[in-house]
């Protein structure tokens, strides 16, 4: 069970096509793997262990009779529970939501379906999407599996507690601020936010992402050919592209690469992260890049003058629930979303004019380098039951600011991890390329990889 589960998508798509392993001993591999821990991580909601068999089972008929219907064809996959599949509700991690069954596949369920992907949950996420945490009015507390004191990060939880206790290879998130990339960087995994608009979402918004988030970037690499296929649901939708994402070669020398140590605001870097990051950037210099500090793209102005806008619209879209439903909401984020109530209608547009002045900044920067070396969390880790990093409704974001500009930039960035503080807890480090160039995030996180072992070097969670 533990060579399985060890194995890589292309692994497992190998052995499927070489029919000396079917999709249905995989599938009851990670069965085990979930039925052994999530008792204690509660990664998961929708768990359906019986779907999947059948799922399973169908495709490792498909298989037998060499018609696959798709590249991830019998590969577990989970989704976050925002990502929408037909038939079940979509609770957006609060208890104020009206349990009502989607009435259609969002463009990912949709994609991964089309390919014969097995689909065996939904992931877990707190109230909204709205925190970088593993609290939700709705879902059981999930925790990270390094150490169940710990937080896994969110918004994208249960995805990061799945990914890191091996419920399989491929876990899909979503990111508006960070929600791939700092819960994978809590839980050691890798994370990818891709350009703004290469995979399609809907409901779709500004700077709001899906992602991959996997153990190794072979995996999140060969996602993405089924991933990023265009949807018209998505008005931002990228057109089809014909990159080969598994092609990961790439020569730094000459590049210049920009090591971002202060965010300009919000939680500074601890010295465990920093020094961290420092070491990664010294391999990428010693293989010939040149490597030198920049200054930062967020201002106080533009984290805070975006707070005010999210708290007006997130304001909007609850202030006509009901009082019982609105009562429902944890409280440290209706505590947040209230004072959106006070926010004029020029200030929220001022405040979303910051997310344009990120732009300016993010663009201006990369006139002058090749990508950007960061944290991408501040800090190495906080307690389970905190909503966030501050664990104050009135310093909500100061967590995100190494990673929200680039969600605003539309840039591709992913965490990929980068060493383990005195605690045991993963740091990771944050990869930024320019706007459209996917394909050099994934080629220079996977050379990070190959020079540090990735998940061949991991020690294993301790819940594990």
């Amino acid at each position: 069970m533990t060579d399985f589960l060890d194995l890589t998508i292309k692994d497992l798509v190998a052995g499927y096509r070489a029919k000396t392993l079917s999709p249905y001993e995989y599938w009851l591999a990670v069965e085990a793997r979930i039925e052994a821990f999530e008792p204690h991580v509660a990664a998961l909601y929708a768990y359906d262990p019986q779907g999947a068999r059948e799922q399973a089972k169908a495709s490792t008929e498909r298989w037998l009779r060499d018609e696959p219907l798709g590249p991830l064809d019998g590969i577990p996959i989970s989704l976050k529970e925002l990502i929408a599949t037909k038939g079940q509700p979509v609770p957006l991690g609060t208890a104020a939501v009206e349990l009502l069954p989607a009435e259609e596949d969002a463009p990912i369920a949709a994609r991964l379906k089309e390919d014969g992907a097995v689909i065996f949950a939904k992931t877990t996420c707190p109230d909204y999407g709205m925190l970088s945490s593993g609290l939700s009015s709705f879902h059981p507390l999930s925790r990270n599996p390094w150490d169940l004191t710990q937080n896994p990060g969110g918004s994208s939880a249960g995805a990061a507690a799945a990914g890191a206790a091996g419920y399989g290879p491929l876990h899909i998130g979503t990111d508006i601020g960070g929600s791939v990339r700092l819960p994978a960087g809590w839980t050691g995994l890798f994370g990818f936010k891709p350009s703004h608009g290469r995979i399609p979402v809907d409901p779709y918004y500004v700077g709001r992402c899906a992602g991959p988030m996997t153990r190794c970037v072979d995996d999140a690499a060969f996602s993405m050919a089924t991933l990023s296929r265009p949807d018209w649901r998505d008005g931002t939708s990228l057109p089809p592209n014909d990159f080969d994402w598994m092609d990961h070669d790439i020569d730094v020398r000459g590049m210049k690469i920009g090591v971002m140590l202060d965010a300009g605001c919000g939680l500074a870097a601890e010295t465990e992260i920093r020094d961290a990051v420092l070491a990664a950037a010294k391999r990428f210099e010693d293989a010939g890049a040149t490597v030198f500090e920049v200054e930062p793209v967020l201002t106080r102005q533009m984290l805070d003058g975006l707070d005010n806008f999210w708290r007006a619209k997130f304001w909007g879209d609850i202030r006509n629930l009901s009082a019982e439903r609105r009562a429902k909401i944890l409280p440290y984020i209706y505590q947040w979303a209230e004072k959106g109530a006070d926010v004029s209608g020029v200030e929220a547009v001022q405040g979303f004019g910051q997310t344009i002045e990120m732009r300016k900044t993010c663009g201006r920067l990369f006139t002058t380098v090749d990508a950007v070396l960061s944290p991408t969390n501040p800090i190495v880790s906080y307690p389970a039951d905190w909503a966030s990093p501050t664990n104050d409704p009135e310093k909500p974001f100061e967590h995100i600011a190494f990673t929200v500009p680039w969600n605003m930039s539309e840039q591709p960035a992913a965490s990929i991890n980068c060493g383990f503080s005195k605690t045991g807890m993963p740091i990771g480090l944050q990869i930024v390329g320019p706007r459209f160039d996917d394909m050099r995030v994934l080629k220079l996180s996977k050379l990070f990889e190959t020079w540090t072992g990735g998940i061949a070097n991991w020690p294993k969670p301790p819940v594990a």
